[in-house]
């Protein structure tokens, strides 16, 4: 078939617009010679940006060659000198937590670490209803139990009163974060963010998670020590054990898995997959996780179970379980996260159904998806702004209202620097708290100031655009013959791993099939069968949630029509071995 055929059709079923990325035919050759990679893979490094000179950085990075050191990032050497004091010295230090993933992996990092050194140490992640970041009575309640050091992780950076309070007490705080700074930066005794405005640019640990900028710390403090002579007696811990959480906080917090994050999670899943945290081993049985664990594992089964008691719940459940050294323990609490994340399911369903109810309403439903509601859980407007962007591929903010003010959550786009958009709306006096990082932001609003709020993002938006604005279409990786589709080569696009935020998963098209079955299976799910041309070749497919959409009806009643197919390669976990099926995300009239 030839290319024009699928791409650049008009009939998609969801009204989008196909086309292919265009890349460079000597670079895609020269990426197969250079990382002795198969012409298909190399195409996808081509189409991601990804070099000949840096290859070999994407499919293998290592610690040995890429990790940097971590005194790059400003204050670093600062805030490792006086944790590593706080250690030897046996004072009692404090980890305030955020309580999302990475919170909760950053605070159990931290923690952990610190024990596995004897360290008097106690964490505190806040409730939801207490509001983003450190507060006052937290920190008055450090003081009171005689903490002389208090670390934060995945917050902080913006909390000044708060850890002014401390500092003002005679306190040492160390803020480790990367959420967007402001201008001036809190009084504190350091602050170790490589998003800080003195940091230049193209740092490596730019894009970084907090869970990784904490390894980075941890990295420094546990050099320091062996520096020191603190190992002479006793074990140094090895620190590759904690690299499963990073990777888990990392894929969960949506950062670019790109440079250092790739290093962090590719390596962190052979972490993962040695099953040594109590926890995640709990977690990951009651899911129903009996494959080698992936980047979609993380962020898509095993995070928001830990997110749910954040939103819903008890919110230092998640560092708890990670924490976890008790079978049993950890048994009691990956449960409790488990029924907690089946009513924040439920919960999500109904509260999305009146969101897209909103969206259809709306006149800036090409710009910006600006919806909210009373009796909204503030706790999972921020899933409900996911599901949005993802639909509409426009920046997407969610409110949850309670008497005259709002609280909401935002999720953006390539391109779109949500955090920035937040904290100049926060500047101008428009939002009572907000802040955040480019693809994410919390905030909190008069009720009065909500249509202020949707116009000043409208023409923030507008006006502060990063790099070249990507086109509204459907880009296809690659068109593929269905007979091409095989367990070889989804085992050579596993060279790809881990799929994510700034690597997506390869969407394929595949075209001129017929469907020779379909069916309802679960929760809504069209199961169905394809058939080439020539009528012998056949591929499983499926399309999750699409038993009331066009697509799902299209295949129900096919009356034999020709397709061009859109989607995904994976395994066939039902059928296990080396089978593979179709996830089918978009179809086209052939």
């Amino acid at each position: 078939m030839k290319q024009k055929a699928v791409l650049g059709v008009e009939n998609s079923l969801t009204s989008q617009f196909w086309a292919a990325h265009e890349v460079n035919p000597e670079s895609v050759a020269a990426i197969a010679r250079t990382a002795n990679v198969p012409e298909i893979v190399a195409r996808l490094l081509a189409v991601r940006q990804v070099t000949p000179e840096n290859a070999l950085f994407f499919l293998t990075p290592s610690f040995r060659n890429h990790l940097p050191d971590p005194y790059i990032l400003r204050d670093m050497e600062k805030a490792a000198e006086r944790i590593a004091a706080a250690v030897i010295n046996k004072e009692k230090i404090a980890v305030f937590g955020d309580y999302d993933v990475d919170g909760a992996t950053s605070s159990a990092v931290m923690v952990r670490f610190l024990k596995m050194l004897d360290g008097d140490v106690i964490v505190r992640i806040p409730e939801r209803e207490e509001g983003y970041g450190p507060g006052e009575k937290a920190m008055r309640e450090f003081v009171e139990a005689g903490v002389s050091l208090t670390i934060t992780v995945d917050c902080g950076t913006t909390a000044f009163e708060p850890l002014g309070f401390l500092t003002k007490q005679g306190k040492d705080v160390i803020v480790i974060d990367h959420h967007e700074p402001d201008v001036t930066l809190p009084d504190v005794y350091a602050v170790v963010n490589p998003k800080r405005l003195d940091e230049p640019t193209d740092n490596p640990c730019r894009q970084m998670a907090a869970v990784g900028v904490v390894f980075m710390t941890i990295v420094a403090v546990n050099r320091l020590l062996r520096e020191k002579g603190y190992y002479a007696n006793r074990t140094e811990p090895n620190l590759m054990q904690f690299l499963d959480l990073v990777a888990l906080g990392t894929v969960c917090d949506v950062v670019a898995l790109r440079g250092l994050n790739r290093l962090f999670v590719k390596s962190g899943l052979a972490a993962m997959a040695q099953r040594r945290n109590k926890g995640l081993c709990v977690l990951s049985d009651l899911a129903h996780i009996k494959e080698k664990p992936s980047a979609y594992h993380l962020g898509f089964v095993l995070g928001p179970r830990l997110n749910a008691c954040g939103r819903i719940g008890e919110a230092s459940l998640g560092t708890k379980l990670l924490c976890a050294s008790d079978e049993a323990e950890a048994m009691e609490i990956a449960r409790h996260l488990d029924e907690l994340n089946t009513i924040r399911r439920q919960m999500c369903e109904d509260i999305y159904k009146q969101a897209i109810a909103q969206m259809e309403r709306t006149t800036e439903a090409d710009k910006i998806a600006f919806v909210c509601g009373k009796g909204w859980h503030s706790g999972v407007v921020g899933i409900i702004a996911g599901r949005l962007k993802e639909r509409y591929n426009i920046p997407s903010l969610v409110m949850s209202q309670n008497e005259d003010e709002l609280r909401g959550s935002g999720r953006s786009v390539a391109g779109v620097d949500l955090g920035a958009a937040v904290l100049a709306a926060k500047e101008k006096g428009i939002l009572i708290t907000g802040g955040g990082h480019a693809m994410a932001a919390g905030f909190s609003l008069k009720t009065e100031k909500a249509d202020e709020f949707k116009n000043f993002l409208i023409d923030y938006f507008e006006t502060h655009k990063h790099g070249q604005e990507q086109p509204a279409d459907y880009r296809i990786d690659s068109v593929i013959d269905i007979g091409a589709v095989s367990g070889r080569l989804l085992e050579t696009l596993n060279a790809m791993e881990p799929f994510g935020e700034g690597n997506p998963e390869p969407r394929f098209a595949i075209p001129d099939i017929a469907v020779s079955s379909a069916r309802i299976v679960g929760s809504g799910h069209i199961s169905c069968s394809f058939v080439g041309r020539n009528g012998k070749t056949r591929l499983r497919a499926i399309a999750f949630r699409a038993a009331d959409s066009i697509i799902g009806c299209s295949l129900l009643n096919h009356k034999g029509a020709l397709f061009h197919a859109a989607g995904y390669i994976r395994p066939d976990t039902f059928r296990g071995g080396d089978h593979v099926q179709f996830v089918i995300e978009d179809l086209a009239l052939a």
